[in-house]
């Protein structure tokens, strides 16, 4: 190939990259074209939407007293089974919204606990992006609460770095420490919990497994060895073209003068800690099809993080289930992959 076709290919690749990969191999621009709130920002999630079910401050006379750091602002069912709570967290500064999935029988009053399931979503989405799957449906009968919090557009479920002084927004400390307190106290969430996430929600599931609250964890396209070659160039990129306005420093520092701390975000270098967990790790090939000029450069990548990451485990002798198939960066495989690792979440939380 001539240098000038060499240079070319390069540049349109990079762009490709940056287009589709959202922080931490991210979700494609392409796949979220449907449900995002143009008005969220980076650190900002959507309002709560639609005027159905009931809404309002619930009494706190009937319901225990909310963990230090959140508040629920509004609760209100969608459906017998769907219910959405309006949070204040302190660790974001900000207003958040969580869906929820509810069991048959479910009541936060019973004295009866449920186990959870939380799905995390990809970069560029929010909390409703799994309600375009079938989780709902393959969950109906499970005597599991389905946990669908949102994670910030390029949140990357991480308390940000900023420069060395830490502060908002602080994703993590916002979902480990502030709504699972408040889901076990106030919402009948018992302490048997498994996790799922596509995209940058996959990179998410294998960390907040990490810190020991997870039974199993399953990633699905996920960014999980962010300082792979290619994979950390792809997360800067992404970031700066998919949360534009957005210093992709902010979050993890720069890889090279601050490679301890993207070590401590990044599952590749956090394997040793899923001891225990029951693990389920699934990319597809990205392959250009015919016609294409060019393959889904996302899922290439993710596919390299995720076959990375599956070896590590391996090396370090522990157990994981794999699928790697030929497939694209969107929900149609996330929701195949779903169904094919829901049995393995569900069996560990005792909800089979």
């Amino acid at each position: 190939m001539a240098p000038g076709s060499r240079l070319r290919g390069f540049i349109v690749g990079a762009v490709v990259a940056a287009g589709l990969f959202v922080l931490v191999v991210a979700a494609a621009i392409a796949l979220i074209t449907t449900q995002r709130d143009p008005a969220a920002g980076p650190g900002r999630s959507p309002a709560a939407e639609g005027p159905d079910g009931t809404s309002g401050r619930p009494e706190e006379t009937s319901r225990p007293r909310e963990p230090e750091g959140i508040e629920v602002v509004k609760e209100r069912r969608l459906s017998e089974r769907r219910m959405e709570l309006t949070l204040r967290s302190d660790a974001l500064g900000d207003l958040t919204t969580v869906r929820l999935l509810l069991p048959e029988g479910w009541s936060a009053d019973s004295g009866k606990t449920w186990p959870s399931l939380w799905l995390l979503h990809g970069g560029l989405d929010d909390y409703r992006a799994w309600s375009r799957s079938d989780a709902e449906e393959l969950t109906e009968d499970a005597p599991v609460i389905v946990v669908m919090p949102d994670g910030g557009k390029c949140g990357s479920y991480s308390d940000w770095h900023n420069g060395g002084d830490g502060g908002r927004p602080r994703w993590a400390t916002y979902h480990l420490k502030e709504l699972l307190p408040l889901l076990e106290s106030r919402y009948a969430a018992g302490g048997e919990r498994a996790i799922a996430g596509y995209s940058m929600g996959g990179q998410g599931a294998m960390l907040y497994a990490a810190t020991g609250r997870f039974k199993a964890a399953a990633s699905f396209s996920g960014a999980v060895h962010t300082l792979l070659p290619g994979v950390d160039i792809a997360v800067m990129l992404g970031t700066t073209a998919g949360c534009f306005g957005t210093d992709w420093k902010r979050i993890w520092g720069d890889p090279r003068g601050d490679r301890e701390v993207w070590e401590e975000h990044n599952p590749y270098h956090q394997a040793d800690k899923l001891r225990g967990v029951r693990l389920y790790v699934a990319a597809g090939d990205g392959s250009k099809r015919e016609g294409e000029l060019f393959g889904d450069v996302t899922e290439e990548l993710a596919h390299k993080a995720a076959t990375a990451f599956a070896d590590r485990l391996k090396e370090l002798g522990i157990p994981v289930e794999t699928h790697f198939y030929e497939g694209r960066h969107n929900m149609t495989y996330w929701n195949r992959e779903l169904r094919r690792a829901l049995p393995v979440l569900l069996e560990s939380v005792g909800a089979r």
